[in-house]
């Protein structure tokens, strides 16, 4: 199956460390609000499955600390706000805003995959104080999670309207 191709169409500049890092904080931003809104929504359902007041007993006994399907549903909807966005149009709704845009050398979006790849590497990143950001610094100004799903972000022209 071919890839689609993203629009505008070019030969982009490989978008630098501050403007990444931009769309990084009004991505956060709104990822914080997600979180918000699926933690809230799990609570319920615990709250309709377990009771109100046994739901309660096992707050204050410590039981949810750490609840680890808790984590792993966040994780998902993180990266399911990050693979929809990434592999559609290329764009979260902070890379719009700052005009960059996720793509494959020959202008195509991303697969699965690729995002798969992108999200787990970003993480790791972040876990080395932020080192696989910094390589953008780096001539070739690809980050690690550029290079490990052979994507790059561009960063396009201010001048191009969308269709």
């Amino acid at each position: 199956m071919p890839k689609p191709l993203l629009r505008p169409q070019g030969d982009f500049p490989r978008a630098g460390l501050i403007r990444r890092f931009a769309a990084m904080f009004y991505d956060f931003l709104l990822c914080t609000a997600l979180l918000m809104v699926v933690t809230l929504i799990y609570k319920m359902v615990q709250m309709a499955i377990f009771g109100e007041e046994r739901l309660r007993q096992l707050s204050d006994s410590g039981a949810l600390d750490g609840d680890p399907l808790l984590s792993s549903v966040l994780l998902l909807s993180l990266f399911g706000f990050f693979a929809y966005f990434w592999t559609r149009n290329g764009q979260t709704l902070g890379m719009q805003v700052w005009g960059l845009r996720v793509q494959n050398a020959d202008g195509s979006a991303i697969s699965l995959w690729q995002a798969l790849l992108r999200f787990m590497v970003a993480i790791a990143s972040w876990l080395c104080l932020g080192l696989g950001y910094f390589w953008v610094l780096r001539k070739g100004r690809s980050s690690w999670h550029d290079l490990y799903s052979e994507s790059q972000i561009v960063q396009l022209p201010k001048n191009i309207h969308k269709k």
